[in-house]
C-alpha cells in the first residue's frame, strides 16, 4: 500500500538522512525494511513559531505497492534530430526563455537558430572579472548579457507563482536532467546557486546543438527584415541576413537597443510599470537571529525574508517590497553600458556568505513617468537617468553609491560605511541625490515599516547600495493572448521577461515553451 504523510520535524532530524528516515517510518507505524521506497514530495522550512520546523509531505510505498521510481521524476526528455528539417525559427536571446523555447521547438520538430549577443557561459566569466576588478563594462558580455541571461550569474532562484501559466514541474525536471540537484523538485523555494547554474546552462545548450539546433554567440541583432508588417528575419551586426518563418524575441529585460530598434522601425510597443530602488545589505547573522531567534543558525539554512508595505507620497499610493532576496549572498555590478551603475544580488548554492542582501524597491506606474516627453520609452529613460546619476555621484566608475540605512532614514551623509560584499567598492553618497525625493520618501516609509517587523532591520547595522533598477522590463512588446504573436507584425513572437511576460528563470522558461508550442500551430 501507499501512505501519504504530513510531518513537522526538528531541523536536526529533517536534515539528517538517517534520523529523518527513522522518523518517517515511526510516523507511518513501520519498522525498518517494511518500506520499499520513501519519496519526499515537498519540503519547506517553517520559522513562524518559537522553534523552526521542517514540514514534509511524504509518500511511503511498501512491498505490496512498489514505487514507480521513474514516474516520480516525470517524463524524461528525448530530443529528435532536427538538423535536416525545413521548418526553422530564429530565437534572439539564450536566456531561459530562449533556451527552453529552443528545446521545445526541437521536441515539436522545428529547428531553432539561437542568436546570443554575449559570450558562452564559461568565456563570459572573464568579462565579469574585468567588471568587478577593473570596472570595465562590456556592453555585450556582463551580468545581464551572455549565455543563460541575467539569472546565470546573479542567483539561480527557481521559486515562481506562475503555476497557472504552465507546468512548473516539467521545467524543474528538465533542469534536473541537465545537471541541477534533484532537491529542486522537493524544496518549496528551490534554488540552484550561481556557482552551479553555469554548468546546467551549458548542458541545455549542448542538448540544443546535439539535436541539430544552432546556437551562435557574439551575434547581436541590429535590424529587422520587415516587409509590410511581415517579419522575414533579422540582420546581425556583421551584416548577415537570416530569414525564417518566425522570429522569437527573448532578449531579457535589459536589451534596450532592441526596444529602440522596434520603436525606430515602427513596431508597436508599450510602456509598462516596473520598480526602482536599492539593495539593502545586512550581516547574515542579524537576519538569522531575527528569523530564528537564536544567535547561531547551526544546521538551519541562511535565513531570508519577504516584506511588503503600501506607501503614500503626494496622494499616490505605491507598494514598496523586497525583491530577489539573497541570503548568504553577494551584491554584484549589473551595468550593461559604461557610465551607469546598477546593482543586483546573487547567492552561491551553499548560501554561506556572511552577508544578506535584497532589493528594496518601489513600484513605478505610468503616472510616474514622463510619457509626454518620452512616449513608450519613458520608463527606460527614467531607468537611464537614475543609473547615470548613480555613476556620476559615485565617481564615474563601477563604485556604487551607498549610505547606512539609519543615516538614510535621518537624511544625513554617512561618515563611514560598513564592510560589503560588493567587490568594486562603495562611496558614501546621500541617496536622495541619486533617487530623487519622491522615491526616497517611499523607501523611507517602507524601511520604517520593515523595521517594525524585523528587529534591527532599519538601523546603521545595515546599508543601502544603489541602484536596483532592472527588476523587470519598462517596456512590453504586445502579443495576442491566443496565438502569442505580435498583434500587428506577422512572424514576430515576443517572449519572456524582456517582452513583459515573465519574471524569473522558471516563468521565463515556461513562456519560452508556450511560444514554441504556439509556433508549432502556424
Amino acid at each position: 500500500m501507499k501512505q501519504e504523510l504530513d510531518l513537522a520535524l526538528a531541523p536536526e532530524v529533517a536534515y539528517d538522512e538517517l534520523a529523518r528516515y527513522e522518523a518517517i517510518l515511526a510516523a507511518a507505524g513501520l519498522r525498518p525494511g517494511e518500506a520499499d521506497y520513501v519519496h519526499i514530495r515537498k519540503r519547506s522550512l517553517d520559522a513562524r513559531g518559537r522553534r523552526p520546523l521542517v514540514r514534509l509531505k511524504v509518500d511511503i510505498y511498501d512491498r505490496a505497492a512498489p514505487a514507480p521510481a521513474r514516474e516520480l521524476l516525470g517524463p524524461w526528455f528525448d530530443y529528435p534530430n532536427v538538423s535536416q528539417v525545413r521548418r526553422r525559427v530564429i530565437i534572439v536571446g539564450a536566456g531561459p526563455a530562449g533556451l527552453f523555447a529552443a528545446l521545445r521547438c526541437i521536441e515539436l520538430g522545428i529547428k531553432p537558430i539561437v542568436l546570443e549577443r554575449g559570450k558562452d557561459v564559461r568565456t563570459r566569466r572573464r568579462d565579469l572579472a574585468a567588471l568587478n576588478k577593473e570596472h570595465l563594462v562590456n556592453p555585450d558580455s556582463n551580468y545581464c548579457f551572455g549565455e543563460g541571461g541575467a539569472g546565470t550569474y546573479s542567483d539561480g532562484k527557481l521559486y515562481t507563482r506562475a503555476t497557472k501559466r504552465g507546468d512548473v514541474g516539467r521545467i524543474l525536471r528538465r533542469l534536473v536532467q541537465h545537471g541541477a540537484t534533484p532537491d529542486i523538485l522537493v524544496d518549496a523555494h528551490p534554488h540552484i546557486g550561481t556557482n552551479k547554474l553555469p554548468a546546467v546552462v551549458q548542458s541545455l545548450r549542448d542538448s540544443v546543438i546535439a539535436a541539430g539546433g544552432e546556437v551562435r554567440f557574439e551575434t547581436r541583432v541590429e535590424d529587422l527584415i520587415l516587409e509590410s508588417n511581415h517579419l522575414r528575419g533579422v540582420v546581425t551586426h556583421r551584416g548577415e541576413a537570416l530569414e525564417a518563418e518566425a522570429t522569437v524575441l527573448a532578449t531579457g529585460h535589459s536589451a534596450r537597443d532592441i526596444y529602440e530598434l522596434l520603436h525606430r522601425r515602427g513596431v508597436l510597443i508599450e510602456a509598462k510599470p516596473f520598480a526602482l530602488g536599492v539593495r539593502v545589505e545586512h550581516p547574515q547573522a542579524l537576519i538569522d537571529r531575527a528569523q530564528y531567534g537564536r544567535p547561531e543558525r547551526g544546521i538551519l539554512p541562511a535565513a531570508s525574508y519577504a516584506l511588503v508595505e503600501q506607501t503614500k507620497v503626494r496622494d499616490a499610493q505605491r507598494g514598496v517590497f523586497s525583491f530577489c532576496m539573497c541570503p548568504g549572498g553577494f551584491i554584484v555590478p549589473a551595468a550593461t553600458a559604461p557610465g551607469e551603475v546598477v546593482v543586483n544580488g546573487m547567492s552561491p548554492s551553499r548560501r554561506d556568505s556572511r552577508f544578506a542582501n535584497s532589493g528594496i524597491v518601489a513600484a513605478v506606474e505610468l503616472a510616474d513617468m514622463d510619457l509626454a516627453r518620452h512616449g513608450v520609452l519613458a520608463g527606460l529613460r527614467l531607468q537611464q537617468e537614475i543609473e547615470h546619476r548613480a555613476c556620476q555621484l559615485a565617481g564615474g566608475t563601477q563604485l556604487a553609491p551607498a549610505q547606512r540605512l539609519g543615516d538614510f532614514l535621518q537624511k544625513k551623509l554617512s561618515p563611514s560605511l560598513l564592510d560589503t560584499s560588493y567587490q568594486p567598492g562603495l562611496v558614501a553618497v546621500e541617496m536622495d541625490a541619486v533617487l530623487g525625493p519622491a522615491l526616497s520618501e517611499r523607501l523611507r516609509q517602507g524601511f520604517r515599516a520593515f523595521g517594525r517587523k524585523i528587529p534591527d532591520f532599519a538601523t546603521n547595522a545595515a546599508q543601502i547600495v544603489g541602484v536596483e533598477s532592472r527588476t523587470s522590463s519598462p517596456v512590453r512588446i504586445p502579443r495576442d493572448n491566443d496565438t502569442l504573436r505580435h498583434p500587428v507584425v506577422v512572424g514576430l513572437y515576443p517572449c519572456g521577461e524582456g517582452a513583459g511576460y515573465a519574471g524569473g528563470i522558471v516563468s521565463a522558461a515556461i513562456d519560452g515553451e508556450r511560444v514554441a508550442e504556439a509556433l508549432s500551430q502556424i
